[in-house]
Formats: structure tokens, C-alpha cells, sequence
């Protein structure tokens, strides 16, 4: 312990920096997907064939290990930021467009109906009552990628990713040093811990945003 406590004083700054790192990529990349996400879910939720193609190619891409996926990606778009942003996109597609055609067809037809018989548009149907109603839905999506992305990211310091990748990896190839142990163990801890935080944000986000009634 006191080895572990050694090393958060003396990388404390640099931990700082790689947790924003790790929580920034995961939140740009989780708002890119719910974006592709939504936008897909509007076209789809109508036609159960292409919900189902919709869902089935975004299913694909998590029967894909990380590694390999990686893998395919760097020789494309070299190291860094461009492989792993566009593997967590890739990665946290399905839960957003899944939820995002359960939200959207849960809402009853007749509120869609009573609300053209007052003259609104197609469009400003789906803005202000369906997509208002299924919000609900779409955040969990958006959750449940967020803690996905979160340990996906820290594979992708295979592909010299940013966040705390980098210092597992660091720490599983010193095994048998003294910092070895502190570094794997550190980058775990502070990943978990700002999944936690973030998924906390998420409960917040959702009181804030979603209505007494549709909560009830």
C-alpha cells in the first residue's frame, strides 16, 4: 500500500492528466454515436425490417475483439486518436440505436395523432412529443455506452490511444518492477471510479431533463 500511495503522490499531476484524457475521449465519442445513433433510430423505427438490419450491423461490430478491430484500424489510420475515436464510436453505436427504435416505438401512435390533428408537422411531432418521450430510453442507451467506451478506451492505448491505457500497459509490461503492480493497479481504480462518476452525472442529467410525468 504504501508503494501504491507513493506512486498517486509522486503522478499525481500526470494521473490528473490522463483521467481528463480518458473521460474527454469517452464523452466526445458517446455524444458522436448518440448523434449517428439518434439520426439512424429516427430513419428505422418505422420499418421493423430496417430496425433489424439497423441493429443487426451494429451487433456485428461488438462480436469484434477490441484487439482486432484495432488492428484493422491502424494500418488504415495509423496510431493515436483517429483508430480509437473511431473504435468507441463503432463500439457504442448498438445500445444507442437500440434504444433509441424501443423508445421511439413505445410512444403510443395516438398522442403522434392527436398532435397532427392540431396541425403540427411530421417534424415537429418527432421534436417535441416522440423524441421527448423516448429521451428516457436514449439516455440509458447512452449509459450503458458510456461504460463500455470506459474499458474499451483502455485497451486502445494498444493503438497509443489517449487516458489511462497507457499506464496499464506500462504497468503489465514492468511485471516483476516495483512500479509495475501501482500502475496496473492505479489506471483500474481511477477507470472504475470515473465510470462511476460519470454514470452518477447520467442519473443527474436524466432528473434534469426528463419530465415529473414521464419519469412516474
Amino acid at each position: 500500500m504504501d508503494a501504491l500511495w507513493d506512486f498517486i503522490v509522486g503522478r499525481r499531476r500526470q494521473l490528473a492528466i490522463d483521467s481528463y484524457l480518458h473521460v474527454s475521449a469517452v464523452v466526445q465519442c458517446v455524444i458522436i454515436a448518440t448523434v449517428i445513433g439518434v439520426a439512424v433510430g429516427i430513419l428505422v423505427y418505422r420499418s421493423p425490417a430496417g430496425s433489424a438490419v439497423a441493429t443487426a450491423l451494429a451487433s456485428t461490430v461488438l462480436t469484434i475483439p477490441s484487439f482486432a478491430l484495432l488492428g484493422v484500424l491502424i494500418p488504415i489510420m495509423g496510431l493515436g486518436v483517429k483508430p480509437t475515436v473511431t473504435a468507441l464510436v463503432l463500439y457504442s453505436l448498438l445500445p444507442i440505436i437500440r434504444n433509441t427504435v424501443v423508445g421511439l416505438a413505445a410512444v403510443d401512435p395516438a398522442v403522434a395523432d392527436a398532435a397532427r390533428g392540431i396541425g403540427m408537422s411530421r417534424t415537429l411531432v418527432l421534436r417535441r412529443i416522440e423524441i421527448p418521450l423516448a429521451w428516457p430510453s436514449i439516455l440509458t442507451g447512452m449509459r450503458i455506452s458510456t461504460q463500455m467506451a470506459m474499458g474499451i478506451l483502455a485497451i486502445a492505448a494498444y493503438a497509443k490511444g489517449p487516458g489511462l491505457g497507457n499506464l496499464l500497459f506500462s504497468g503489465l509490461a514492468r511485471v516483476g518492477s516495483p512500479t509495475a503492480l501501482p500502475q496496473a493497479l492505479t489506471g483500474t481504480v481511477l477507470i472504475v471510479l470515473l465510470a462511476l462518476i460519470l454514470d452518477g452525472i447520467y442519473v443527474l442529467i436524466g432528473k434534469l431533463t426528463t419530465s415529473r410525468g414521464i419519469r412516474e
